[in-house]
């Protein structure tokens, strides 16, 4: 069975990253732009980070500039525009396509686990991705579903433990 922790990404500091680092964790995945009416979600998953990062949350930010040229900016300016006005401190990666031919695979992936109401495209900016400690996907969030109606669904994702792994005696 895939799982979040078969894919990688490119930080937005450059470094590629395995997600499997973010391992029995509840991971929130979306897709983000600094121009959008969305845009200020980026306090409410900020604050949702800073509540359950010690029980094993985290927030991961993919920016995206699909949808009518919301996230102009390269990806030192994303970085700059997410700390100084937002005071982001969850992981942000670099730019992304989250649909066509370049869509970065673990956003394939989403979509194909969790294809949203009218298929698996993803619509606009801040569609959000819930998953669970095993690395399965939960849930798909409309970009409308605002980071401060999700506070229960990741509390109820943190209260289910983490998968417990077999030792190997090979």
């Amino acid at each position: 069975m895939t799982t979040v922790y078969d894919f990688s990404a490119t930080r937005i500091e450059g470094n590629e990253q395995s997600l499997a680092d973010f391992r029995d964790q509840v991971l929130l995945v979306v897709n983000t732009a600094s121009q959008c009416s969305q845009t200020p979600q980026y306090s409410g998953l900020q604050k949702l980070y800073k509540t359950y990062r010690k029980q094993g949350f985290s927030v991961l930010g993919f920016p995206c500039d699909q949808f009518g040229h919301q996230e102009p900016g390269d990806e030192n300016e994303i970085a700059n525009f997410c700390s100084t006005i937002y005071h982001v401190s969850f992981p942000m990666f670099a730019k992304i396509d989250v649909n066509g031919s370049k869509t970065l695979p673990l956003f394939n992936w989403l979509k194909r686990e969790q294809g949203g109401l009218l298929g698996g495209r993803i619509k606009w900016n801040f569609t959000k991705f819930l998953i669970a400690r095993d690395g399965s996907v939960l849930a798909r969030y409309a970009p409308t579903h605002t980071p401060e109606k999700l506070a229960d669904k990741v509390g109820a994702a943190l209260a289910v433990p983490a998968p417990s792994r077999r030792e190997s005696n090979d």
